[in-house]
């Protein structure tokens, strides 16, 4: 039976993780996360999620790596985490009242085998004024995430309606996640 670990600092995909019950260690990628913006969302997602994984996985060859990375896209435009509050202000007006994907890629890097899938959920936001939007950011909450919102914390207010898999959103497809880690002897317990 081999280890999991998560190559990802991110406490919302380890919670997502502590969850679903699995047993794994957290080991973030040290990577230099960069956005190739001449690629398609879903390959620029499933491309850094393999890095992340590999990266880890080079120290540690006997476990099963989980690396993955999100990203939201308007229009055929990959919007990153916001460098700044004026610059996370202009994510949120640009995505108010309008429909945007938000992709999420995981690859599962082990010695036997590399799986590497991306799921993809539309999410349509209400029409957003200039005070909620400013109230938003001022939370603090739009800094470190892609699109400059995270809809599992105070920016589940933004959100109008969604088509596909929450966990996408949030940053880790479980269910997907986890039929791909059976395939390689991982598997939740109930005892944890």
């Amino acid at each position: 039976m081999h280890s999991l670990i998560l190559a990802s600092g991110s406490p919302r995909r380890k919670e997502l993780l502590q969850q679903v019950h699995l047993s794994f260690s957290v080991v973030p990628s040290t990577i230099t996360e960069h956005i190739d913006q001449a690629l398609s969302p879903e390959e620029a997602v499933s491309r850094l999620a393999f890095q992340k994984a590999e990266d880890v996985w080079k120290q540690h060859r006997n476990a099963v790596v989980l690396g993955s990375d999100t990203v939201v896209a308007f229009q055929d435009t990959i919007l990153g985490k916001p460098k700044n509050e004026h610059e996370a202000c202009e994510m949120l007006a640009l995505l108010s009242g309008q429909t945007h994907a938000v992709y999420t890629g995981v690859t599962l890097y082990s010695q036997t085998d590399t799986i590497t899938f991306f799921e993809k959920t539309e999410v349509e936001f209400y029409p957003l004024s200039e005070e909620e939007i400013a109230m938003y950011v001022r939370s603090g909450e739009s800094l470190d995430k892609a699109g400059a919102y995270g809809i599992q914390g105070f920016g589940a207010f933004l959100v109008k309606q969604i088509k596909g898999d929450y966990y996408t959103v949030v940053g880790l497809p479980l269910a997907r996640t986890i039929r791909e880690l059976k395939k390689l002897g991982i598997v939740p317990s109930a005892h944890i």
